[in-house]
């Protein structure tokens, strides 16, 4: 379970919440232009685009959840069980892991056009990373500040969708939303209009204009609230008020604990949330234990270097008392 999106006022930013039943050692990773990256199946990228990005590192490799190279495209796996499926794509494209595809991305890519030229012609492997690491079944959001693109991997083949909302969440399928959408354009920021004829009507609350708005917590209903507080923000157009925006979007779709429920009896929560300057490269985040937000910054001088930059995350709540 998670949702992503994009936000755009005088810069664009990238929002992610992660929802999960458990940890998997995340902390934030910038991997600076001179690391070498390499690969199961292509030749290692020994210079690249400088990443930062949320990700898990494995015998001194990053597994990114999501991230933003330093050109400004963002690139975030989410969960698609049932339908995810491997090996996917052309026969004869290039070959890469799911896990390597953010990595190869947004190291090599410096836009959504470019990325896309490279979805057309990749072959994702079924190859895990380590035996005991086997590969989540995962979909992909990319932006770019321009467009933005979901990546499905299908049984069918790779489908590429123009995604024209900026927002995605989990099953079903990209184009199923888009569709579900359409039953929710009464939707109004406005006070509802009386439409009943003669009879004398008036709305006894605020916020009545957006009822029928979804408010649990499957994929689907995810996907409308958050494609509708997007659309309908209202927001001054600096760093810090945008920022700030994000995460009330991202707030409205997070899970709190013991709302879902797993098959297995675990709680899912937003174990972290995120939002990226796509500009910057600055990469504020907080987690379901510590509401307050934490920046960490790409800056030229960490862009530069071989060694990954790993900052765990602060995760014990951070309260400030008034005297």
């Amino acid at each position: 379970m998670c949702t992503s999106l994009t936000f755009t006022t005088d810069h664009t930013y990238f929002g992610r919440n992660l929802d999960l039943e458990y940890q998997f050692g995340q902390q934030v990773v910038i991997t600076p232009r001179n690391y070498p990256f390499s690969f199961q199946a292509m030749p290692t990228l020994k210079k690249h685009y400088a990443i930062i990005g949320m990700a898990t590192v494995a015998e001194d490799y990053p597994l990114y959840a999501e991230g933003v190279n330093e050109k400004g495209l963002y690139m975030a796996g989410l969960n698609f069980p049932g339908n995810a499926c491997y090996p996917c794509g052309s026969k004869d494209g290039t070959p890469a892991a799911p896990y390597e595809l953010i990595p190869w991305l947004l190291g090599s890519c410096d836009s959504m056009d470019q990325a896309e030229e490279k979805l057309r012609s990749v072959r994702i492997l079924d190859t895990p990373f380590a035996p005991n690491m086997p590969n989540a079944p995962l979909h992909w959001h990319l932006a770019d500040g321009k467009r933005a693109l979901v990546a499905e991997p299908m049984a069918d083949g790779l489908k590429l969708f123009e995604d024209p909302v900026g927002v995605l969440t989990n099953n079903p399928t990209f184009d199923f939303h888009l569709t579900n959408l359409n039953q929710y354009m009464g939707l109004s920021a406005a006070q509802p209009e009386n439409r009943f004829g003669g009879v004398e009507l008036c709305p006894f609350g605020q916020g009545m204009g957006t009822l029928g708005l979804p408010g649990d917590w499957s994929p689907a209903s995810r996907f409308v609230r958050a494609a509708f507080l997007k659309w309908n923000s209202a927001c001054e157009r600096d760093e810090i008020s945008s920022v700030s925006q994000v995460f009330h979007i991202l707030d409205a779709v997070a899970m709190p604990r013991g709302a879902v429920r797993t098959p297995e009896g675990k709680w899912d929560i937003t174990d972290y949330s995120c939002c990226i300057d796509g500009r910057t490269g600055t990469y504020y985040y907080k987690t379901y234990d510590n509401s307050q937000i934490t920046a960490v910054a790409m800056d030229e001088a960490k862009r530069e270097g071989e060694t990954l930059i790993c900052h765990p995350l602060v995760t014990e709540q951070q309260i400030r008392f008034v005297p």
